[in-house]
């Protein structure tokens, strides 16, 4: 039982974090291309 609550756990967070890493990025590369090297190039 815990072991079960364990790994759900484990595999929310990496989904979570998956998610957040591959889809929430475009919001930020909109309008930060100005001055710095931000790879846009």
């Amino acid at each position: 039982m815990i072991q079960e609550i364990i790994a759900f756990g484990i595999l929310f967070i990496s989904i979570a974090f998956l998610i957040r890493k591959f889809f929430w990025k475009p919001k930020k590369k909109k309008g930060d291309c100005g001055e710095n090297d931000c790879g846009c190039h």
